[in-house]
This record gives structure tokens, sequence and C-alpha cells, in this order.
């Protein structure tokens, strides 16, 4: 007899803005920059919110349902490129995004039968096993999807929203303000349980306005025609297929979750200004970010046996507040700088003080961006390439996605808090997750994708070497 599916859709629609949008309604074309067009075929970023049900009776589709589409609706207002595509006609020069009367987001509406604690707690779990909570972007060589919604009922115990994001439009701050304006329009107009439409339209903080102008962004060094020319090659000559990169997931992974608390991060913070001063270093504070991460790639590397004479770590930075003129936090679109550190394997796999060497190493990598973000900015499309393409002859590099600063536990629709948020590509990617902690200690979560045994030897290694070689 055949297995039943583990998910079984139950409805596939389009939610459309409202089609009497006031004047202060988002742009319906917006050109893309050179930071966007660095990302035009990657694949997408998923990422996974569980909720869990205050009552085994929740009435999910009878209120929950209908509340998120409604206001999911209102809220495009504020979004309205996400409703539309990804479009390069023959008569551009390059891609923008394009809205018209008709579009939408496409929302799946889906029921579970697989056990919600398991997926959404942090112990080792098949990668494959969060899939199908997944929704997918539509895509041809003409056109792609911006955004692609999914929310997944588990009976008596929960439901997840899973967003498929085009990393062409959408960089990770970007993405989480959109959750969270969607968040912020249903829990104020919301809470009666009612989907009637609000007495106004629902206007959104300062801090989750979206910012449009693309005139902000200044490119001296004509990056965009770089990049461009670089896509145009691939695949090409003249390829303006959209087609995102395809990327399997490996059946032999397993996915988990880590934690470092507010209180091991300090002894780790403690460890290394001991060593700073031992080693007489120039003193200065190393970041929680470059703490964990340095940690995280510590174990990683020993996990995996790292054997090549030099590890690759890169990671994103948000460049809004460093760009000269800085622009506004809330700027829509992907505005993010890349930093690369090589580290010297033998001194990361050495006993105790590696950790020290890997810290000090992220956070100079750091700093060199006060000499300007966009250094080096002509071969990020290389490495970039470099990092999707790691066989199996080819070294791994350590990426990063998320951030703490995110806050994406802070995400509330009116049900409570998140009990878990995944960035499920990572499975894809090889990237390691980062986000704030749930339980509001000054911790950081750590979401990691490896083969089980070396899953088993990183989780061995979390723990060890914080209690047997950090002092």
């Amino acid at each position: 007899m055949a297995q039943p599916l583990p998910v079984k859709v139950l409805e596939v629609c389009r939610v459309a803005p409202p089609p009497d949008l006031p004047n202060l309604a988002s742009p319906s074309s917006l050109p893309l920059t050179f930071f966007d067009i660095l990302w035009l075929r990657f694949p997408p970023v998923e990422r996974l919110f569980f909720y869990e049900f205050s009552s085994s009776n929740t009435p999910f589709f009878d209120s929950i349902i209908p509340k998120l589409r409604h206001f999911l609706s209102l809220t495009l207002q504020h979004y309205l490129p996400l409703a539309g595509n990804l479009v390069w006609p023959q008569d551009s020069h390059k891609p923008f995004i394009k809205y018209v009367d008709g579009d939408g987001v496409s929302l799946t509406i889906a029921e579970s039968n697989m056990d919600f604690y398991h997926l959404s707690g942090n112990g080792f779990r098949e990668a494959t096993e969060c899939r199908p909570l997944i929704p997918h972007l539509e895509e041809s060589h003409e056109r792609v999807a911006v955004v692609a919604l999914q929310i997944t009922l588990f009976p008596n115990s929960g439901f997840c929203i899973g967003i498929t994001s085009h990393h062409a439009v959408l960089d990770g701050k970007t993405s989480t303000s959109f959750v969270k304006s969607w968040a912020y329009i249903c829990n104020k107009n919301g809470r009666s349980g009612s989907a009637d439409p609000p007495p106004s339209w629902p206007s959104l903080p300062p801090d989750l306005t979206p910012f449009y102008d693309r005139a902000a962004i200044k490119d001296p060094a004509e990056l965009e025609v770089i990049y461009l020319k670089g896509w145009l090659k691939q695949g090409g000559p003249n390829n303006r297929s959209l087609t995102l990169m395809k990327a399997q997931v490996q059946p032999s992974l397993v996915r988990a979750t880590f934690e470092l608390s507010g209180e091991q991060i300090q002894k780790l913070r403690n460890f290394v200004s001991a060593d700073q001063n031992r080693s007489k270093h120039q003193v200065q504070r190393i970041s929680t970010f470059s703490l964990v991460l340095g940690y995280t790639f510590v174990c990683l590397q020993r996990a995996i046996e790292a054997k090549e004479k030099n590890a690759i770590l890169g990671f994103s930075v948000d460049s809004r507040s460093r760009l000269k003129p800085t622009i506004p936090s809330t700027y829509f679109g992907n505005c993010i700088s890349g930093c690369i550190v090589v580290p010297e394997t033998e001194k990361v796999l050495r006993e105790k003080y590696g950790v020290c060497y890997v810290a000090e190493a992220i956070s100079e990598s750091i700093k060199g961006l006060e000499n300007g973000v966009l250094n080096g900015a002509e071969t990020w499309v290389s490495i970039i390439n470099q990092a999707m393409d790691q066989g199996e002859s080819k070294q791994r590099m350590m990426s990063v996605a998320g951030s703490p600063r995110f806050e994406v536990y802070s995400t509330d629709f009116g049900f409570g808090r998140p009990r878990k948020v995944e960035i499920a590509s990572i499975d894809k990617t090889e990237a390691v997750n980062l986000s704030e902690s749930r339980n509001g200690n000054g911790g950081v979560e750590i979401g990691l994708v490896l083969n089980v045994q070396q899953m088993r030897s990183f989780a061995s290694l979390f723990a060890k070497v914080l209690e047997e070689e950090v002092h």
C-alpha cells in the first residue's frame, strides 16, 4: 500500500494587493542595482516560521487562514514589487521588477501529518524532511516570481509559514522586514479575530516602511556593467535567461540547531581578550558575531577534518550604514557587501587558541570595511559562483545565512512568538544559519546541515571545546 503523502495541498491561490490602492502605494516597477544583479540566478532563499497552537481547538481554517490571507493583501500595498515578477525584456539592457494588475503572490494552503515538534526542534532531522513545507517560485526564461508563500497546518499542534524569496530582489533584511510588516499589520488590526477590513488603510511604523529610492545607490565603478556581462556570458553568449540555478539536497544530510547562551558568549569574549593581552595584540572588543562565527568555524573545521593549507570563510555584511553617503536602514532590495577570511588551517585547528585566531581574523576583516565596503566588489560574482559550485573535489567554503540582528523571533502575527525559525535553503548552499536565541538570553542559534558522521562530531566538539579549552 502506498504511503500517505507527508503534506497534502488543499489550495493554491494568488493573493493580490487591494484593487483600490491609495496614493501612498509602493512603485509598480523597480530597476535592479548592481547589489541585486549580483544574485540574478542564485537559488532562492527559503525560510520557515513554526508557530505552536495555544490550544488544540484553534480555528485554523475559519479564523487563522482568512486573517493571514486578508492582511497579506493589505501588506502588499506597501510591498507592491513582491506581488510582481522579475523580467528582462529584449528592449531593456537589464532586468527589473514589474507589477501589473492581476499579479499577486502565490499562496499554498496545505496540511501535514508529520511531527510538528520534531520538525521545529533542535535535534538531528533529515535535511529533506522540511522540503514539502517550502513553496516554489514560478519561473521561466522570461520571468520569475519574486516571492511565494505556503501555510501548512499540523492538526492540534501548530502551523508553519514558508517563504521562498528571490535573492536578486530581497536580501535577508528586506525579506524579514516584509514578514514582520505582515505580522505587524495582522497583529495590530486583527486582534478581534475577525478578518473584516480595518476602518482605514493600515500604516507601517517608520522602522518597517520600505525605502524605494534607487538613486541612493551609487555605482562609480560601473559594477552593474561588470555583473551583467558576467551573467550574459554564463551559458551565453547573450544569455538573458532568468532561470535560477538548481541545487539538490543530498539524502544523507541532516539538519540540527545549536546554541551559545549569552553567558557562554561572554566566556568566549573574556577568553579572547585574555589572549590579546597575552600575545600583546592590539586589544579590541570582539563582536558577538565574530565570537560565535569564529567558534562555529573552528568546531566545523575539526568536524570535517579539514586538510587544506588554508580554510575559507565568507559572510555578508549589511552595507546600508557603511555606504558613503549612508542610506536608510529600511532600503528595499539588496545592500550587502562580502567579506572573505582565509586563515591557516593549522592555526584554526590548534587547540585552545584556534578560536582566538579566527575570531580576531573575522573582526579584522569587518574592520577593513571602514576603508570601503566595495573594495574588490568586481570579483564578487566569481566568489559566489565558487561557493555554489562546491563539488566533491572542491574545498568547502563556509558561508553565513541570516543574522541575529534580524530578530526573527519577534515575528508575532497575533499567535505568539515563533517556536522555531529556520533558513531551510542552507541544505543546498552549505551555509551556517545564525539567528538570535528564542530564549531571549542574549544568545545565538546556529543552524547547520552536514552528513551524520560530521554532525555527530560537530555536536561533540561544540560542547567539548567550550568546556575544556576556553578558560
